[in-house]
């Protein structure tokens, strides 16, 4: 499949009209342009993403600059007028047709501890200084010249890293320098599979948990695992659920719980930062997510600061039954389980509320991606 930068970006698409997307016009545009500024300003300034995506092509970074160059508080009439001066909108399916799959993610907000003690067992660890990576559009370094595209990650890292398993054996040794340390396995399983973090102290600090690099094995879902080989379902394991489940079944080396998240052989390394601000965790982009407007795509095939319209019926409210969610998103992060074009994740913020509406979306809908209008070759 191609990506976004050729000339044809994913097969299957189809040209919409604005007239055509439903509840389009009624949504707040001023919010969603808001979010396309962090973007924006990101990509003008060429600050460095921690997860660096294709590159932004030359109409969609002119797009980028008019945004920029608008007057400092639009209307929503104007921001609503900008996007469809500026984009034609396709609707995206998956390889066979069907309507684009969304999940949810969300920052934890966790205690945790510098040096391990009886509360705090279980280290995020620091990426090591031989783990090799490169961009998702760049030539391989000669570094790796000499691997397989097999034996390479979908996020540049050779695959022949050690696994989780092996990973996690060698923290006794020192092989690996801990970041914090948090209260179980199943917290440090939590925050790699989020992505990110804020942790306090027990000296009242506040940190915040950034991701910096993953060992290139393929990401599996151990909430599949489990429903595969016990008949659950899959409503039982949604993200509280999952954890219950994992420490009902025990966290020590050889036990099932610690075994069933081991299967998961990719592993995430993190850096941390002082969380000197109320904004969001940053993004595979290098900036802090808007929650309800900032999604994770696969980074493989689009650029960040692409907008997408979504539109599905989630139970995405705190309170009541599932509900129409039709918006307009940015395109800021990505994960290794966001993969193919009619695929994203749908940041929902942080803290428990939001980890527990964003565990809750496992939905079908429509995407659309808004194109750079009159760009040569667009889809379809």
């Amino acid at each position: 499949m191609a990506p976004i930068g050729g000339d044809i970006p994913f097969p299957g698409a189809v040209r919409l009209r604005f007239d055509e997307l439903d509840g389009f016009s009624a949504d707040d545009h001023r919010a969603a342009f808001a979010c396309l500024l962090r973007s924006a300003t990101a990509a003008l300034d060429a600050s460095p993403a921690l997860r660096p995506a294709l590159a932004v092509p030359d109409d969609l970074r002119a797009i980028l600059q008019a945004a920029v160059a608008l007057d400092r508080h639009p209307s929503d009439d104007t921001c609503r007028r900008f996007f469809e001066t500026h984009f034609d909108p396709f609707r995206v399916a998956s390889a066979t047709g069907k309507d684009a799959f969304f999940t949810g993610y969300y920052e934890p907000l966790l205690e945790a501890s510098l040096e391990p003690s009886p509360a705090f067992t279980a280290p995020l660890l620091a990426r090591p200084d031989d783990l090799k990576t490169f961009a998702a559009d760049e030539p391989r370094p000669a570094a790796l010249a000499g691997y397989s595209a097999a034996q390479v990650g979908r996020d540049g890292a050779l695959s022949r890293y050690p696994d989780r398993a092996a990973i996690e054996s060698g923290i006794a040794s020192g092989t690996y320098r801990p970041v914090v340390w948090l209260r179980d396995w199943v917290e440090v399983f939590l925050v790699q599979v989020q992505g990110s973090a804020r942790v306090s102290l027990p000296d009242g600090r506040v940190l915040r948990i950034t991701y910096a690099g993953r060992n290139g094995h393929p990401y599996t879902s151990i909430g599949k695992i489990i429903v595969e080989e016990t008949g659950l379902s899959p409503d039982a394991l949604v993200l509280d659920g999952l954890k219950a489940w994992l420490r009902q079944h025990g966290q020590a080396v050889g036990q099932v719980g610690r075994s069933v998240m081991q299967r998961n052989a990719s592993y995430i390394f993190f850096e941390t930062v002082l969380d000197a601000s109320g904004d969001g965790p940053i993004g595979g982009a290098g900036f802090a997510l808007t929650p309800l407007r900032s999604i994770a795509i696969d980074r493989t095939l689009w650029s960040y600061g692409l907008p997408f319209w979504v539109d599905a019926t989630l139970p995405w409210m705190p309170s009541g039954p599932a509900a129409r969610f039709a918006r307009l998103m940015i395109a800021q992060d990505t994960g290794s389980a966001i993969t193919g074009p009619a695929r994203a994740d749908l940041f929902f913020g942080t803290g428990e509320e939001a980890g527990r509406l964003a565990g809750g979306i496992r939905h079908h809908g429509t995407f659309v991606v808004l194109w750079p209008k009159g760009r040569g070759g667009a889809p379809g």
